[in-house]
């Protein structure tokens, strides 16, 4: 597609956000599109990206849109120019239509007694968030990434994307900013103390490396995590409160702005490469309501009728 026109059949002035997105890729938020540009724009797009992040407690020294901050900044990073540091950028990546993030999910109950905390039933979160994947789907875009930057959006998200790709034809890839910078190489950042706990120098440093004004690093003394278990298995351990915790735990002193700025870099690079590996990787085939192989379908064996 060469450009985008109005109904009028006139091409867009220069400065219109939607010719320069069209021309020079990266992305453009999709609440500045036009709804008569909407279909053309859904037809260039390679992706469109939902950040998805929570309002809540994350101790005196995080905002408390911490994991908003984190779905945005990284989503942000999700199709951008790319050149040498400090230079004007030589490329760009694919060409993605940013949605405004969803604010409000399902909280922990260690978090959800917390000031600030704003949590929503698991139930009514994975039927929001199949309605939002579902809205963004039907409106042109096959591909959408969802960037997750609250750990409990995990299995919401999960969930409501299983839904939808069962009703339309999608592909529907969820990365959460968290897993994109190793165990290792977070020890190697902040030494061999626990960083990575809810509200811990990684979070910190996290949202340090997109907004510093939002930080109070000298609020929260060290509180350090409860062990984890002496296993090397992979495992999921939900307790009502563990100990010792404050809504937060971790050893805050260990965060600084140049990790927060090695971890945005780092981890953005990474999902750009995942996003750039997506896009290329053929479509997904339409889902189908006859889930037998043609050589059963020919013997006469009928699928099972739904309750």
């Amino acid at each position: 597609m060469d450009g985008l026109t109005n109904p009028a059949g006139a091409v867009p002035a220069a400065g219109d956000p939607v010719a320069s997105w069209t021309a020079g890729g990266g992305l453009i938020p999709a609440a500045r599109v036009p709804g008569g540009e909407l279909a053309a724009v859904a037809a260039a797009a390679d992706f469109a990206v939902l950040p998805v992040g929570a309002v809540e407690w994350h101790g005196p020294h995080l905002p408390l849109g911490t994991d908003l901050i984190l779905a945005e900044g990284f989503a942000a990073a999700a199709s951008v120019a790319r050149g040498a540091p400090d230079e004007p950028p030589a490329t760009t990546g694919p060409r993605g239509v940013l949605f405004p993030a969803v604010p409000y999910a399902a909280c922990p109950g260690q978090t959800r007694p917390w000031p600030g905390t704003v949590a929503v039933r698991p139930e009514v979160a994975v039927a929001y968030l199949a309605d939002v994947i579902e809205g963004i789907v039907a409106a042109g875009f096959t591909r959408l990434l969802i960037v997750n930057g609250h750990d409990a959006n995990m299995s919401t998200a999960r969930a409501a994307m299983e839904w939808v790709s069962g009703r339309r034809t999608a592909s529907l890839l969820l990365v959460n900013w968290f897993q994109l910078v190793t165990p290792d190489e977070t020890a190697e950042l902040f030494g061999p103390l626990p960083s990575r706990g809810h509200g811990g120098a990684y979070e910190t440093a996290g949202v340090l490396g997109f907004d510093a004004d939002a930080v109070r690093p000298d609020a929260a003394p060290d509180l350090p995590p409860k062990p984890k278990l002496p296993v090397p298995h992979p495992y999921v351990l939900v307790e009502s409160r563990p100990d010792p915790w404050q809504g937060w735990s971790g050893h805050v002193s260990l965060a600084s702005e140049t990790a927060g700025r090695r971890i945005r870099d780092l981890a953005g690079a990474r999902l750009r490469e995942i996003v750039e590996a997506w896009v290329a990787a053929p479509p997904p085939a339409p889902p189908t309501d006859a889930p037998l192989p043609p050589a059963a379908a020919d013997a006469g064996v009928a699928p099972e009728e739904e309750p």
